[in-house]
């Protein structure tokens, strides 16, 4: 095919730009043809054919000028000797940050490891917040290189650029409200990706035509009868889907090609909202409407600026279809994007919008996310939840509209209000009626978060959420919160091994050895001791080289296993304990699951690598796989204070009798226990065994409930479960 020339290109550009410096387009289109000189594409083509292809593709849009000189120009740094400085010296600043903008994106392509693609990801954020345009010029760039893509020879390499473009470039189309370019980018990833489910949509979608005839025709012509009667003036046009929105609805709605509604989809054009509403009406009262398909996007617009009215019909013929209204600027608006915002002002070339990203809000929550992710790759996972979802609006009770994913709970609603009001949200009023914080948003909810200081975001949150801010914040509480109670578990023990020694713990003392063990920081050591990584021992030994010498005598910092509980009770003095004070459960301790420790029962820290210290009770049988390695042995001591609710667990035998349960729970509510958790492990004729988690304060708290429940006729037998 002819490669665009010279003038013809300048010719485009003038023709909705009169005052486009043309000199700047003839020194760019001259200056990239030198750089590539001799350079093929893999297609054979002189490589310079590329960058005018997109020039071209990008005056469809209307780009400014400076849009246009980018696209010439956005392989040059990359590919050959150019440098920045020469663009900036030859075009000024503002194309220098542009084409630079792109070329960090360019980079993206050539990486197949998920950490360098999410490296990227980030650059493309941070340039298309600072410039919109950079993006625009991005996804010219990748229409071109997908329709050229089959001529690459590696299948995995061609795979790999599809699967990029369906993720990332094809939803940050829609995004921008780009559609035309989402389409066509979707439509050949699905092609390169799907090609037999591809070809067998088309294969019925040209059986179907050749059924129908001319049914778009005869549509067509019904509809524009139906709205001259009702003295309308409007334009309508009639397509069919794309293949890939075809098979996407195939996916999602689990039917067959048959089911489908609107393969046929029809937009009427008209002069004002009012005319839109108007068209509507005479459609409905004409076909009858297919139930849930109707959506108002002028009242409420999509997050990408999208407006009109859709709604389904048994149109013409009795055939499904999807009618599109909107009026001629919000057309315009849908079928260009961002890029219709360059509206020109008369006479000078200036676009009279900002081209700053910042104000599309997607955008900022993307940067927002930037923040907050920890690694590359949890932003990537992150971007990816935020670009795929199908929205739902719902409502602050004054009234803002909020866009939240499908599956949305009350805790991304508070998230997306601001990072403040998710951090301490306590709980969720969805339309007036209190709801856990985990139930589903739906269209239209009007939803009130309660906040309280003294709240910080619960781990358990993240399992639910679906927005990549809220995943980010919890995670990045998580992780500092982990970090402190590490810290403090840390130095609870390292305090009690120099104790131990006859030394007072400082952080001076350690400040010698931080190189030795690699780590940063006096807080990363001592960090490193809670997590486990290192043991207090270590630290000990390579503070007090001469102590290496000595032999480690049992009770350093052990609880021989062998020796009866009753002699370690002696030796046991408080100084010796690490108290685990101040702790939150599910950090830097945890509670096992096996003997399930209660406050009252005397304990035993076990030191696993990474995770921190495992609490079990002194007479738990699973320390039996530990007596091999002491010094993971860590004796801990309650703190008195400690007002939080523990689990307890007991095993019953119940008579199989009506009411027998219900006794039960009665007796353990009155001894003010929370039943958590109620299994039933085996039933026979007369007897049944359960096993009931219940919240206490303590061992003694456990033991009251346990001797009321032995006063309860109905129970053969009450015991405290053991492993």
């Amino acid at each position: 095919m002819a490669m665009m020339r010279q003038f013809e290109l300048v010719e485009r550009v003038k023709s909705y730009d009169p005052g486009a410096d043309e000199d700047a387009i003839n020194r760019a289109y001259v200056f990239a043809m030198k750089m590539h000189g001799s350079q093929k594409r893999a297609s054979g083509d002189p490589y310079f054919s590329h960058p005018i292809e997109v020039a071209g593709f990008l005056t469809k849009y209307r780009l400014d000028c400076a849009s246009i000189i980018t696209a010439l120009l956005h392989d040059t740094i990359e590919d050959t000797p150019a440098t920045q400085a020469d663009i900036e010296r030859l075009f000024g600043a503002e194309i220098a940050r542009l084409v630079d903008g792109v070329t960090k994106l360019n980079r993206i392509e050539l990486q197949s490891d998920h950490a360098k693609q999410a490296e990227n990801l980030r650059k493309l954020v941070l340039a298309m917040s600072e410039d919109i345009r950079v993006l625009l010029v991005k996804l010219a760039d990748r229409v071109h290189n997908m329709r050229t893509l089959h001529y690459i020879a590696k299948p995995e390499k061609r795979r790999r650029i599809a699967l990029e473009t369906m993720e990332i470039y094809a939803p940050l189309a829609e995004r921008i409200g780009m559609q035309e370019i989402k389409m066509e980018l979707e439509d050949l990833a699905f092609g390169e990706l799907h090609p037999e489910a591809r070809n067998s949509i088309i294969a019925r979608l040209n059986f179907l035509r050749e059924q129908g005839g001319d049914l778009i025709g005869r549509i067509l012509d019904e509809l524009r009868r139906t709205l001259e009667e009702a003295g309308i003036q409007a334009s309508i046009s009639g397509r069919e889907k794309t293949p890939f929105s075809i098979w996407l609805k195939m996916q999602k709605k689990n039917v067959g090609f048959e089911q489908l509604s609107d393969i046929m989809a029809f937009r009427v054009v008209v002069g004002s909202i009012e005319d839109c509403y108007r068209t509507l009406g005479v459609i409905h009262s004409k076909y009858p409407m297919v139930p849930d398909r109707f959506k108002d996007y002028i009242s409420t617009p999509k997050p990408n600026g999208y407006r009109s009215l859709h709604t389904g019909v048994f149109g013409p013929e009795r055939h499904r279809i999807e009618v599109q209204i909107r009026s001629s600027e919000m057309h315009e608006v849908a079928e260009l994007g961002v890029a219709a915002h360059w509206k020109y002002k008369a006479g000078g070339s200036q676009p009279a919008r900002v081209t700053d990203g910042r104000q599309y809000r997607w955008l900022r929550e993307l940067l927002d996310i930037l923040e907050h992710a920890s690694n590359p790759e949890e932003f990537l996972e992150h971007t990816k939840l935020e670009m795929f979802q199908d929205q739902v609006f719902c409502f602050t009770p004054k009234g803002d509209l909020i866009s939240l994913p499908s599956g949305a709970t009350p805790v991304d609603f508070a998230y997306a209000v601001h990072s403040q009001v998710g951090d301490t949200c306590v709980g969720a009023k969805v339309n007036g009626r209190i709801m856990p914080l985990r139930t589903r948003l739906n269209n239209g909810d009007q939803v009130e978060i309660v906040t309280s200081k003294a709240q910080t975001p619960n781990p358990t949150w993240e399992r639910f959420v679906v927005t990549g801010k809220a995943r980010a914040r919890i995670r990045r509480f998580i992780r500092t919160q982990q970090r402190a109670q590490y810290v403090d578990l840390g130095r609870a023990i390292l305090l009690r091994a120099f104790r131990a020694e006859g030394y007072d713990f400082t952080d001076k003392a350690v400040d010698g050895v931080l190189k030795i063990f690699k780590a940063a920081s006096v807080d990363d050591l001592i960090a490193m001791v809670g997590e486990g990584t290192l043991t207090a021992r270590e630290v000990v030994a390579t503070v007090f080289p001469e102590l290496k010498t000595r032999t480690q005598r049992p009770g350093d910092n052990v609880v021989p296993i062998a020796r009866k509980p009753k002699a370690t009770a002696e030796r046991k003095d408080k100084a010796s304990a690490v108290p685990i004070k101040g702790l939150i459960p599910g950090m830097a301790v945890h509670f096992a699951g096996c003997c399930h420790p209660l406050p009252g029962d005397r304990i035993v820290g076990i030191v696993t690598t990474g995770k921190g210290v495992t609490i079990h009770t002194i007479d738990c049988e699973n320390l039996e796989q530990y007596a091999e390695t002491p010094e993971r042995w860590l004796d801990l001591s309650w703190d008195e204070a400690d007002g939080n609710a523990h689990l307890g667990r007991i095993d019953l035998v119940v008579a199989n009798e009506p009411g027998t349960l219900g006794s039960v729970t009665t007796v353990i509510a009155k001894n003010m226990g929370n039943i958590t958790n109620l299994k039933i492990t085996n039933r026979t004729v007369e007897f049944f065994e359960l096993i009931i988690d219940i919240e206490v304060r303590d061992v003694k708290h456990l033991t009251n409930i346990i001797a009321a429940l032995r006063a309860t006729p109905a129970i053969n037998s009450v015991e405290r479960a053991r492993n």
